[in-house]
């Protein structure tokens, strides 16, 4: 079991434009080309913050519009937020703020004997890094610069550095890139 930040970002660092738009992202090829199709399958709780959470339900959900959708996720979720947000009928999802290290623990009991994914934003997952939480970094680094915006892991993280694991070519638009994030002594 392990805590994953599982994510896509530009070539120059960021997840999302500076007013959180993804488009860059989506031209660059098929989901299901990637490595996701089979990272879903071992997932089995799932933590993001609250733009991750106010971006799906503008561009995936769409509540109150005639073609909304279901949540896409079967596994609890939970959503850091310090504002209250509506939330999706028949998602199992819960809202919480503060420290990281008691929400992790009930995903850890959540997920079982599955990995906890951290979603995004870059500092939700840096609050898990501080906290020593988080273990494993996979991300889809795609082949634009976008200059500024939300930043991929906004910490220092370079004594001990991050172990490479993995490196592959996804089509002409991606590298996939796998570390491990070592425990500080």
């Amino acid at each position: 079991m392990k805590t994953q930040y599982y994510t896509a970002t530009s070539l120059d660092g960021f997840i999302a434009t500076e007013d959180d738009s993804l488009e860059w992202l989506f031209q660059l090829g098929d989901i299901n080309e990637t490595s996701y199709p089979d990272f879903i399958q071992e997932v089995g709780a799932l933590a993001m913050g609250s733009s991750t959470y106010e971006w799906m339900l503008r561009h995936v959900i769409k509540p109150g519009t005639g073609s909304a959708a279901p949540w896409p996720y079967s596994q609890p979720t939970w959503v850091f937020s310090s504002r209250l947000l509506p939330g999706v009928p028949g998602a199992n999802l819960h809202f919480v703020q503060g420290d990281v290290r008691p929400v992790h623990a009930q995903m850890i009991k959540a997920a079982g004997t599955k990995n906890v994914w951290l979603v995004g934003g870059g500092d939700l997952v840096g609050q898990f890094h501080d906290a020593g939480l988080l273990d494993e970094i996979i991300v889809q680094v795609g082949s634009v610069t976008l200059g500024s915006g939300k930043p991929l892991l906004p910490r220092r993280i370079a004594f001990p550095p991050l172990a490479l694991t993995a490196a592959r070519a996804i089509g002409a638009g991606f590298a996939e890139l796998r570390y491990n994030v070592p425990r500080k002594s």
